[in-house]
């Protein structure tokens, strides 16, 4: 039978589109599991590791001379490292709403340690389970109210225990045997392989207690760096001269305002009799040899910042090594290549710098952040990026990585193009930052200030004292210039923007009430 030319045309278009569908199926064959998710663009798994009060400064990636931090440095080695990561308000319930709202802490209502965090807000966990990411909080919570926005959480109550932690549920309180770092390890591990829904993508935020105060680590650390000192800060001996009164009336000095708890006199209440056992078998000897030596003076502090120092990169090594078990486990499991990985804390922290032990200043160790993050085919492995981001910038971030609209009302900024190694011009070149808890704890004066790449300029509002720094020339911020000519036109230009960034941010010429009485 005679085939009309129409009917010749439909023949070989039908066959050209058999032939593509075989060259498109063997493509897929051929493929990388990476690649096929990027044909089939498919949005990316989160896994945001989050830690508390850990120091940029005890991460090897950033340059410690103190510890190694391997698992945390492949994250660096294999995606983008952020070495001016800004907290926005350096304290750690006021810095997690910063996160998971994208607001100042002035407009997401958590200005300190003492707000129940109001959860009916806009927050990028209920945005991304709307948009169908199976969603998980495992860790330290410590917003007060009851975690919003999560298919699944277990959640420590308050700042939680190192030993033996009691977990909020949806169904109640529940308690465990263990150290609280491998637990909270083990949980994300097994809602990751157990309790998700694995035809949708995941976000787990996976926060740790650690290395909060008051540093107790695990069985397993116990007697970890005893063999050798831990190089001191050379700023242990600040003075704090040629600063405002602020520096000099804080109460958070290793000299003065550490405890016999902090020291490591009296061990935790809650131990059992075989963690008692360790714990005393590895503190005993060393409070014995402490009281035969009488030290007094600079030998004292001397002790005293040994004994802390070590302690607190006890509890890191719990955190970088539990990491590990979890890094594995996304490889075992075919996930690396389409798992975003953030590691971060709430904020920095000084590691004996100035004679401290705390945070909330706005000088370097407090106010730097460690942002680490790995995303395969999409961040260029070993990467460094020098920009000035903020824990404002996370939630837009996350919410773009995974193709959900960024609110209007969120004032971050997403660092998409960052990751993706473009230019960008129009990046801030300032950045805001307000700390509020006074009278508190450590006696921190209340102030706002500015940073940009060189210069610092901070403002002790209650006290009407200012300090300026250059950062270039003055690392340790030492010696405010304030009252120096020299930098008369730049303090200006300072407080030029200060002006301006807090009408940017809608920032009240009164600070918002805080929701307990302070003292």
């Amino acid at each position: 039978m005679k085939k009309s030319r129409s009917d010749l045309l439909s023949i070989a278009s039908g066959f050209s589109a058999l032939v593509f569908g075989f060259f498109i199926f063997a493509v897929t064959l051929s493929c990388s599991s990476s690649e096929v998710a990027s044909i089939e663009k498919k949005p990316p798994n989160i896994l945001f590791v989050f830690s508390d009060d850990h120091a940029y400064q005890a991460i090897s990636a950033y340059g410690s001379v103190i510890n190694q931090t391997p698992n945390i440095d492949r994250i660096a080695r294999e995606g983008m490292l952020f070495q001016n990561c800004l907290v926005t308000n350096s304290i750690c319930a006021p810095s997690r709403e910063v996160v998971i709202t994208g607001k100042h802490s002035h407009m997401n209502g958590v200005i300190d340690n003492r707000v129940e965090f109001d959860n009916t807000q806009t927050i990028f966990p209920k945005l991304l389970q709307q948009a169908g990411y199976e969603t998980a909080m495992i860790g330290k919570w410590h917003l007060k109210s009851e975690p919003a926005g999560f298919d699944y959480w277990e959640v420590l109550p308050g700042q939680g225990r190192y030993y033996n932690p009691q977990f909020r549920t949806p169904d109640g309180m529940v308690e465990y045997t263990g150290y609280t770092t491998h637990i909270i390890t083990e949980k994300a591990l097994d809602w990751l392989k157990e309790k998700r829904d694995k035809e949708k993508p995941f976000m787990l935020l996976y926060w740790h207690k650690a290395p909060h105060r008051n540093w107790q680590p695990g069985p397993d650390y116990l007697t970890l760096f005893d063999d050798r000192d831990i190089p001191e800060p050379e700023t242990l001996f600040d003075d704090y001269s040629n600063r405002t009164s602020a520096a000099k009336t804080q109460e958070m000095t290793v000299a003065k305002h550490l405890n016999e708890r902090d020291l490591k006199f009296t061990a935790p209440g809650n131990l059992t009799p075989e963690q008692l056992s360790q714990w005393n078998a590895a503190y005993g000897p060393k409070n014995q040899q402490f009281e035969e030596k009488a030290l007094s003076g600079d030998d004292l502090v001397r002790w005293k910042y040994q004994r802390y120092i070590k302690d607190y990169l006890r509890c890191v090594q719990a955190v970088d090594d539990n990491l590990g078990k979890v890094l594995d486990y996304l490889d075992e499991a075919n996930l690396s290549d389409n798992t975003v990985v953030i590691y971060s804390s709430d904020q920095g922290f000084y590691l004996g710098e100035h004679g401290w032990f705390d945070k909330r200043f706005i000088y370097e160790e407090s106010l730097r952040m460690p942002l680490l993050i790995r995303w395969p085919g999409r961040i260029q492995p070993g990467s460094v990026d020098t920009h000035l981001v903020q824990n404002l910038d996370f939630a837009p971030t996350l919410l773009e990585m995974a193709g959900v609209e960024v609110p209007a009302d969120f004032q971050g900024r997403s660092m998409m193009p960052l990751l993706e190694g473009q230019t960008a011009p129009d990046w801030r070149q300032t950045a805001y930052y307000h700390y509020y808890e006074y009278p508190g704890a450590h006696s921190v004066r209340r102030h706002y200030g500015v940073r940009t790449d060189r210069y610092k300029l901070a403002y002790f509002y209650n006290l009407d004292e200012w300090e300026f720094f250059d950062l270039e020339k003055d690392p340790n911020e030492l010696v405010s210039r304030y009252d120096d000519l020299e930098y008369s036109g730049e303090i200006q230009d300072l407080k030029n923007e200060l002006n301006r960034l807090r009408q940017l941010y809608k920032v009240p010429e009164v600070d918002p009430p805080s929701e307990r009485p302070v003292r």
